[in-house]
């Protein structure tokens, strides 16, 4: 079985504001060090005059990378560097970037902010999870639609495509484990009118939050 592991969304953007101090986090999925290396060089670009441009990576399979630039050893890089390794987040980049705002924080008050930022930055990105799911259809009666649904969500799936046309048709990719269990649980909840029908497996990403 294919390992399973989270990655960004996509894109997230989020700004603190520490006394008076501004703090910019952006949030980027990249595939490789190159890519994690050139939305850097982007950022910087964007925020030239900026004091401080703070990031970290990380590739899966590869490198783990971080950077003060210039703050106090250990109070930047290492925290925003920290919130990703907390929450298992692969395939990352972030940057944070800092306008001083004229009060010295100290090296609690930069750790607390860099990764709060880093926090906020990722919840605005959200977070999908790679993993081996089979996609699985579903011909509902419109009757059943909020408890198919409702089994879907329990089941940890997520539904693709929705048709709309004398039935509804979905397409729901479910965790490989829980096929079985999906399937049984429509043919009880229909008496056993409506057969979910597992066509293919696939291995991708898919959001989570």
């Amino acid at each position: 079985m294919k390992q399973e592991y989270l990655i960004p969304s996509g894109y997230g953007e989020a700004e603190l504001v520490e006394k008076r101090s501004r703090f910019i986090g952006r949030v980027w999925p990249v595939e490789n060090e190159g890519e994690a290396l050139a939305r850097i060089a982007e950022a910087r670009s964007a925020y030239w005059d900026a004091r401080h441009n703070v990031y970290a990576y990380i590739i899966r399979g590869g490198q783990t990378r971080y950077s003060d630039d210039g703050e106090p050893q250990g109070t930047s890089g290492m925290p925003t560097l920290g919130v990703f390794q907390h929450e298992g987040i692969f395939n990352v980049c972030c940057v944070i970037t800092r306008y001083f705002g004229g009060i010295l924080l100290g090296a609690g008050g930069l750790a607390r902010a860099y990764s709060k930022t880093a926090k906020l930055a990722l919840d605005a990105a959200g977070a999908s999870l790679m993993r081996e799911w089979d996609l699985v259809l579903v011909p509902c009666p419109y009757a059943l639609y909020e408890r198919v649904k409702m089994l879907v969500s329990r089941c940890e799936g997520s539904i693709e495509e929705t048709d709309y046309g004398a039935e509804i048709l979905l397409q729901i990719l479910l965790p490989v484990a829980e096929t079985p269990l999906f399937t049984k649980a429509v043919m009880d909840a229909s008496a056993g009118t409506v057969q979910a029908e597992r066509v293919d497996g696939v291995y991708r990403a898919v959001r989570i939050r």
